[in-house]
């Protein structure tokens, strides 16, 4: 086999990997963006944890049917960027559909949440929830309203028989 070849197929194989790893993918279309623009895009990726790259549409494809996900070839037509995340659900979505507010040449094409390939409005329901510490402070505060109106319930008592023996 050539040398070509051998490479295209390492290719697809690190891409059915990723397809497969990640909790979260997000494909875009980045057609209209300035190299600044992609390179700040990047960074924020980066800092959020996720992995963003541009592959051909033909390996992307090849890759989506070793993994099992060929609904996603609808979406891998034009230029074509994939984020992927293995740790967080919802970072690529947030900092993709929060950049794409602001610069309106990013278009997201589709996604896939936890193996299941998604909608676009699917990502951007998922761009809008909290992030992992915000889902956090809610669940705690939940926790800690119970006891802290005990708390408060006690100390009632407590000022009024004080009130009362006075």
């Amino acid at each position: 086999m050539s040398a070509v070849i051998e490479k295209k197929i390492q290719i697809v194989d690190e891409i059915t990997t990723k397809f497969q790893e990640s909790q979260s993918t997000i494909v875009v279309d980045y057609r209209g963006l300035d190299v600044a623009e992609v390179t700040e895009l990047r960074k924020q990726l980066r800092e959020a944890g996720v992995d963003f790259k541009v592959y051909k549409n033909t390996m992307a494809r090849r890759a989506t049917e070793k993994a099992g996900l060929q609904e996603l070839d609808a979406s891998l037509v034009g230029p074509t960027a994939i984020a992927f995340s293995n740790d967080d659900v919802i970072a690529p979505a947030k900092v993709l559909a929060g950049f794409a507010k602001k610069h309106e040449a990013l278009e997201i094409k589709a996604g896939i949440i936890e193996g299941k390939v998604v909608s676009v409005d699917e990502v951007k329901a998922i761009a809008d929830l909290p992030s992992r510490e915000g889902l956090l402070s809610m669940l705690l505060s939940v926790l800690q309203a119970p006891i802290r109106n005990f708390a408060l319930a006690t100390k009632a008592v407590a000022d009024q028989k004080e009130e009362q023996g006075a």
